[in-house]
């Protein structure tokens, strides 16, 4: 085998769906991770907080072309428009639909190795993982590296749970405007604790750095300014609209929901305080940076445009993808920034 994926979420199935889209058979291909399901951990968290439609827009679906997206499997004319003018939102249960099939349809399990790797050395030839190897090329898409759980014992958004007649919600992003919402649902009185206010934004990040003008420019900037855009881009946002208003008011009318600077005696406190930032959190990614003296700057490491490891790529591939890969692509965490480092690496395996 010449080619390696390392991680066994949405990331990895995207780049193992691109490189089998570019005739790169299965046999040639070793995917190490601890889940056989690359849907699972996604899964779970989505159904947690009860999320029922995508943040992500047209571009948001598995396939490796970009067009058809998933608005042609919908019966609304509505949603064609949507997608034609990037602004579709496709629906949880037919994303995973899809995704379902696109691992079906790829022969994920022919290729998938379920190991963890706790190295990676960099040898003539290309990579070794924990020893196996070479591997000439290798994408690293370990996903996050764990919840951020700043109060211990209390129940994280991300994990099952229900909701008790009073709850304290802990954070202000995507996560916890689900939880608001599914809680005032369930009849229960919320108090939102948050130490600041959190930025209205359609996506995760602003609309430019998702086109190439404006990833040009990004990739242009300075390390320091580069690591201040992704410092803004980490603090807690959700989308502006009636969606998400309309119940607050209501609610805040009826004495149900306030925001509060700290949680104070609440029976039930959900942490919806996302996960835990930085490759330093990443056991494989820190050691990868020590033994190989890699560059960083503050949290992150430090990329090519199109998410290699500049030292360590010459002759040989190595792609970091999913929340690791900021640095190239800073909406690197979702389904579209999966789909620009899978792009870039199948590039590289294709022609080198």
């Amino acid at each position: 085998m010449r080619i390696a994926i390392v991680g066994s979420g949405l990331a990895s199935l995207a780049a193992y769906a691109t490189l089998r889209h570019r005739g790169v058979p299965a046999e040639e291909i070793a995917v190490f991770g601890t889940h056989e399901d690359p849907l699972e951990v996604w899964r779970g968290r989505a159904a947690a907080i009860r999320q029922t439609r995508m943040r992500s827009e047209s571009e948001g679906h598995l396939g490796a072309a970009a067009w058809p997206g998933l608005a042609l499997h919908e019966r609304d004319p509505r949603a064609w428009l949507a997608t034609a003018a990037n602004r579709y939102h496709p629906p949880v249960a037919l994303f995973l639909r899809h995704a379902e099939r696109v691992v079906a349809r790829t022969g994920w399990e022919r290729s998938f190795v379920q190991r963890r790797v706790e190295r990676l050395a960099a040898v003539d030839g290309g990579f070794e993982l924990d020893g196996d190897g070479p591997f000439r090329h290798v994408l690293l898409a370990t996903g996050h590296p764990g919840l951020a759980r700043p109060i211990p014992g209390a129940v994280h958004a991300y994990e099952p749970h229900d909701y008790a007649p009073q709850v304290t919600i802990v954070g202000a992003g995507m996560a916890a405007a689900h939880e608001w919402l599914n809680a005032l649902a369930a009849g229960s009185e919320v108090v939102s604790v948050r130490r600041r206010e959190p930025t209205r934004r359609p996506l995760n990040v602003p609309r430019p750095l998702l086109t190439k003008r404006g990833l040009d420019a990004y990739h242009r900037s300075s390390p320091e300014e580069h690591a201040a855009t992704l410092r803004t881009l980490s603090q807690p946002s959700y989308p502006p609209g009636a969606r998400w208003d309309e119940p607050l008011r209501a609610a805040e009318r009826e004495g149900r929901f306030k925001v509060a600077a700290e949680v104070n005696g609440a029976p039930q406190v959900i942490c919806a305080t996302g996960f835990l930032e930085g490759f330093s959190h990443d056991p494989l990614l820190a050691r990868l940076v020590a033994e190989h003296d890699l560059p960083t700057h503050d949290r992150w490491i430090v990329l090519a445009p199109d998410s290699t490891v500049p030292a360590l790529t010459n002759g040989r591939t190595l792609t970091i993808a999913g929340v690791a890969g900021q640095w190239a692509f800073p909406a690197a965490d979702t389904i579209a920034g999966a789909k620009y480092a899978a792009r870039a690496f199948a590039r590289r395996c294709r022609t080198r």
